[in-house]
């Protein structure tokens, strides 16, 4: 390896990307990464970070409310969204400058522009310079989805949600997946008039059904608009600055604000994979065996760009596993079963295993137990909102197959609970263990 410039060059310096890097380094390969946009890549500058301190922020409108039935005078309590949005700005900034500086102590050299894929052992930057590498990392991400509709333009994606200059007084939410809802749930709360349009008959295909209607249930109640069933024809943009959106059965909704949320593609374009002869799938994914590698034996590819779990944990682990078996001697791949997800809606959806139904077509003697309960802070608050935290089992030994919670902090409870779910414990195993209280955590160890 020493006839090259590095050991290792990475495309991308997000989640993914970082993790390979840091870790390749400590094995004591020489490694640089090329990122064009901010290092930190989707999750910290444009994602799940800023994401999540938004329903943080959103959440106080309910805190501020149950308050005065806990005691609290919040009378003359307001909001400033440039409060919000420049505070979460400004912690982006400082993460960006930690993942950076996490480079820089393990030696790993950043160049801040666009690099491509030149050929099996070279990329080029966008200034010219080529550079050589026994092996390259492709970990460029995803990209927000916008459809080829006449208007689409009008609207905006999750890349520039965190920075509007103004709250909407009128927002519509297109897509069903979790950054649909997710912002649904963040704009209702700071009180924009959210409507939330989907093409298909229902939201979070992927979620328990009854978690999902029970979501849909708790935000119709709280003002959110669902619109299923509802295909797109057009977007106008009206004298006085507002949006005109038209279906295709003739629906017309005004709004001062779309926000397209209708998926993420692989962000492999113009990157000279496909004339260096790395595989591609159709929808623009690097195609890669189960340890990253492509079908050029040097290029490998890590992350959301691969499209096998789109998710920042998963291409964590994946550079991780990545770096281990090319440079650490060590030779590992990831296990894609009973990943612990979750919906940072209001309330928050969590779940890990198979749902009810995928548990029923796939197995035998299946059962479901359930509880179907208040908070007890929704109680003294007076907030008619409920809770389901449901397990399925299959077999006679009642093994956890699937674990699924709508209801405060599910994120926080599920994230202990899904170690169990993946050691392939059963319902004594929970039954057995001693019941925390008063918690909400509690239920699990008591479903009937």
């Amino acid at each position: 390896m020493a006839d090259f410039d590095f050991d290792l060059f990475v495309i991308g310096a997000g989640s993914g990307g970082v993790r390979a890097s840091r870790i390749a380094a400590s094995h004591g390969a020489r490694v640089a990464i090329a990122e064009e946009h901010r290092v930190g890549g989707t999750c910290v500058i444009r994602g799940c970070v800023p994401k999540k301190l938004l329903v943080y922020g959103a959440h106080f409108a309910e805190d501020l409310a149950d308050a005065k039935r806990f005691g609290w005078n919040t009378e003359g309590a307001t909001f400033d969204w440039h409060v919000l949005r420049d505070n979460v700005a400004a912690e982006v900034n400082r993460l960006e400058g930690l993942y950076g500086q996490t480079l820089g102590n393990n030696h790993v050299e950043i160049f801040r522009e666009r690099a491509i894929v030149s050929g099996p052992n070279s990329v080029k930057l966008v200034s010219g310079r080529e550079i050589t590498a026994a092996h390259i990392l492709v970990a460029t991400g995803a990209w927000p989805s916008v459809p080829d509709i006449p208007g689409a333009g009008h609207g905006i994606t999750s890349n520039e949600v965190f920075s509007l200059p103004e709250l909407p007084k009128r927002a519509v939410i297109a897509g069903g997946g979790y950054i649909a809802n997710e912002f649904a749930g963040i704009f209702n709360e700071l009180g924009v008039d959210v409507s939330l349009v989907t093409h298909g008959d229902r939201v979070l295909r992927s979620y328990d059904a009854e978690i999902v209607d029970r979501l849909v249930e708790i935000s119709t109640h709280k003002g959110i608009d669902f619109r299923f069933n509802f295909r797109f024809e057009s977007i106008t943009k009206q004298d006085d600055g507002s949006l005109l959106i038209k279906s295709e059965d003739g629906v017309e909704i005004e709004t001062d604000l779309l926000l397209w949320a209708i998926g993420r593609t692989p962000h492999s374009k113009a990157l000279g994979l496909e004339e260096v002869g790395v595989e591609l799938s159709k929808d623009g994914s690097i195609k890669v065996s189960d340890d990253s590698r492509t079908n050029m034996p040097s290029i490998y590819a890590v992350g959301d760009v691969t499209n096998r779990v789109q998710l920042t944990p998963v291409a964590i682990r994946e550079g991780h596993a990545f770096a281990d078996t090319v440079f650490g001697n060590n030779p590992r791949t990831v296990g894609y079963d009973s990943i612990p997800t979750a919906v940072f809606s209001n309330p928050p959806i969590a779940s890990v295993g198979l749902t009810e139904a995928e548990a029923r077509k796939k197995l035998a003697d299946v059962k479901v137990y359930k509880s179907d309960f208040r908070a007890m802070k929704n109680v003294l608050a007076d907030r008619n909102e409920r809770a389901i935290y449901k397990m399925v089992v299959a077999g006679a030994d009642e093994k956890v197959v699937g674990l699924h919670l709508i209801g405060p902090d599910s994120g926080e409870i599920l994230q202990a609970a899904a170690i169990a779910v993946k050691a392939g414990l059963n319902k004594q195993d929970f039954d057995d263990t001693v019941a925390l209280h008063p918690s909400m955590a509690e239920e699990l160890v008591l479903l009937k």
